[in-house]
């Protein structure tokens, strides 16, 4: 399959997950491919968290008191979807300069993870919801001052013939111009 097959085929995959666990060792496999993503000077600004099959109900668990009493049994539900989760953290380096370079980098490995999960039949959808920047649930993940979570990647395997449909998108002629 060639990278643009790819790059057009990948997916989304928000529900629908297979029960199969998603082994560690897969996901290690995938983010050591992942990891060369271009990072100016090699700063690798990353590092994850993961929620594998087996520990996701007690992550669940612990995650609760970070939602409103009248939302957690929402969050329980769309915490229960996936198999498992890697959480991508990044270093927020105060220099804005660096901190683009070191966002757009770990936004280019997540999407390196995506291409290569979907070769696997791996489904993953990249989640930024407001608790990434809430104080009590980076606690309870460990994440420490001065870094950001720049995703949630929600994981599980999946049937590819149920994958949704791929959406309409803007032709780049459309949004291309020419410096004169």
């Amino acid at each position: 399959m060639s990278i643009a097959s790819i790059i057009r085929e990948r997916r989304s995959i928000k529900k629908g997950y297979k029960p199969d666990p998603v082994p560690e060792e897969l996901v290690l496999e995938l983010l050591n491919d992942a990891v060369y993503a271009p990072n100016h000077g090699l700063r690798e600004p990353w590092r994850f968290l993961f929620v594998s099959s087996e520990k996701k109900a007690d992550f669940i668990e612990r995650m609760m008191p970070a939602f409103a009493a009248d939302q957690q049994e929402k969050r329980r539900g769309l915490f229960s979807e996936p198999s498992a989760f890697l959480i991508v953290i990044m270093n927020e380096d105060p220099r804005q300069k660096q901190w683009e370079e070191d966002f757009c980098a770990t936004s280019a490995l997540i999407q390196n993870f995506q291409l290569l999960a979907w070769e696997k039949d791996l489904g993953v959808v990249w989640k930024t919801n407001p608790h990434n920047l809430d104080p009590k649930a980076r606690q309870i993940l460990g994440v420490q001052p001065g870094e950001k979570i720049v995703g949630f990647l929600h994981l599980g395997f999946f049937d590819r013939a149920e994958a949704p449909q791929a959406a309409p998108r803007t032709p780049a002629e459309q949004k291309f111009s020419r410096f004169e």
